[in-house]
């Protein structure tokens, strides 16, 4: 019998380089440093965490089953993992049958393609667009406008974000890093027919946000959204907001186009009650969110025409192929876990380069698109931007433990980095540990090391490649003496003696 080669299997794709929002221009450590020099928003950021903080866990408090809630999540969520291709092809089918018409793209190449040739079907040079994380991750606005198609943002603070020529900064509040006399200034200088006397009032500010809008909603016939939610086993899909404006977008044009990253299923129906208590009190700190919208398919008379769904991958199934980071995917972009970072409260969205900031950012990120770009990739500092200290998975409403992917995205990287100046420096330090001889010479030489101390003890800069380590913290200068040196002193020696008589004295 002859055997035929089937080949190597190959690796799914990650995110396309150059396409989208997936990678900054820095090392998440170049951009906070940054970031930490504008004190205005390091104010903003603090008031506005603390603000959502606080109502997070009012809310979360009144529930009694709230644990139960969160590990029926996880576990809904990881059901959807096991069975995605499963999942995904009865969906298809579900929305076709009741009139949408579906596409699959591969990357964000594809999906800006598949919707930018739908628009200009339709003969629109506008369109509109509800909140959506797919879009931003995929550089949806910019490829619209390199093809004189202008997308215009419904959402307040994508609004904000938009009009300032500005990038998103927090996954539920885009502009979080703004406050009310920022947003006058660019609602001014921007926003065409706003009142010339307006002040920093945010019930001003939301009428002239209103007024501006409404007619785009009256007069645009093509509509962009994202999904919270697609339910396979009817073909519903769902948005959730605060504004009204996802509704007015998903019920007034003609067109409907939704781009949903494929693992936002849940099996039923029925699944949706237990998302729907979740979501809200993670991200708003609210009960239930104020719109809840929910469309399947097309209905004559009621609501739009025609509806496409665009399912991305852009890596996803590279980051469903890894055992354990494909928990990552479970994520249900509720933002709690922004608002207890530490680091994330101090340098904001902007410093992780990506559509997908904070704790789930710098883990969902580099699994997206890859680390290991190049030689300097900035995705690959992106695991090092936390404090591990957990709050993100305690708040985390579908237990995603994002500091244990966090580390393992760590040994990848050293893993795949095997060669570099780190690497060096520890099969150096291993081989002057494995012997006595050698690590007491290396002590003895660490001593010149002190010449680099401040007057506190500390050394705050070192060279090159060590700068690494004190570009983010500061290290203790080498002792005058080992502690074998101190221990075999005299002064080592009265130590001890004066230890063991208070030692005597207490046990008397």
């Amino acid at each position: 019998m002859s055997s035929a080669f089937l080949g190597v299997p190959t690796p799914p794709p990650r995110a396309p380089h150059a396409t989208g929002h997936l990678r900054g221009d820095q090392s998440f450590p170049e951009a906070a440093h940054t970031a930490l020099d504008d004190t205005q928003q390091r104010r903003n950021l603090g008031k506005a965490t603390t603000t959502i903080r606080g109502k997070r866990n009012q809310m979360v408090d009144e529930l009694p089953d709230w644990e139960e809630l969160r590990s029926a999540g996880s576990a809904l969520k990881a059901d959807v993992l096991a069975r995605l291709p499963e999942l995904l092809e009865r969906f298809e089918r579900e929305v076709t049958e009741r009139g949408g018409v579906v596409h699959w793209a591969r990357d964000a190449d594809e999906a800006n393609e598949i919707v930018t040739r739908l628009v200009a079907d339709k003969g629109s040079d506008e369109v509109l667009k509800v909140k959506s994380m797919a879009t931003q991750e995929i550089g949806l606005n910019e490829h619209l406008e390199s093809t004189g198609i202008a997308p215009v943002e419904t959402d307040l603070a994508e609004l904000i974000v938009q009009l300032g020529a500005d990038r998103p900064s927090h996954i539920l509040v885009p502009a979080i890093h703004r406050n009310r006399a920022e947003i006058r200034d660019i609602f001014l200088r921007e926003m065409p027919g706003v009142d010339p006397n307006l002040d920093d009032d945010p019930e001003r500010l939301a009428e002239e946000a209103r007024k501006y809008l409404r007619s785009k909603f009256m007069s645009t016939r093509v509509a962009i959204s994202g999904a919270n939610f697609g339910v396979a086993d009817t073909g519903t899909l769902s948005v959730v907001e605060s504004e009204g404006n996802g509704r007015m977008c998903l019920t007034m044009p003609e067109t409907l186009i939704t781009v949903m990253g494929i693992e936002k299923l849940v099996p039923s129906f029925t699944d949706l009650e237990v998302f729907l208590q979740l979501l809200p009190r993670s991200s708003t700190g609210e009960r239930m969110n104020p719109y809840t919208s929910m469309w399947t398919g097309v209905t004559e008379g009621d609501g739009p025409e025609e509806f496409h769904l665009v399912l991305l991958d852009n890596g996803r199934s590279a980051t469903l192929a890894d055992g354990v980071g494909r928990e990552a995917l479970q994520c249900i972009r509720c933002s709690a876990c922004l608002n207890v970072c530490p680091v994330y409260e101090r340098t904001g969205g902007k410093a992780y380069g990506s559509t997908y900031p904070g704790p789930i950012g710098a883990v969902l990120t580099p699994q997206l698109a890859g680390m290991h770009e190049s030689r300097d990739d900035p995705n690959a500092s992106l695991p090092y931007a936390s404090s591990l200290c957990g709050a993100c998975y305690d708040v985390c409403p579908v237990k995603i433990d994002i500091p244990s992917l966090l580390v393992e995205l760590r040994h990848q990287h050293v893993e795949q980095s095997r060669y570099s100046a780190e690497a060096a420096m520890m099969r150096a330090s291993s081989l002057a540990m494995s012997s006595a001889k050698r690590f007491t010479k290396a002590q003895r030489a660490s001593r010149l090391g002190r010449v680099l101390g401040g007057s506190d003890g500390r050394i705050s800069a070192l060279p090159p490649p060590l700068n690494a380590w004190t570009s983010a913290r500061d290290l203790p200068a080498p002792p005058k003496r080992t502690f074998r040196e101190w221990w075999n002193s005299e002064d080592g020696r009265e130590a001890v003696r004066a230890a063991r008589r208070e030692a005597e004295r207490g046990e008397s």
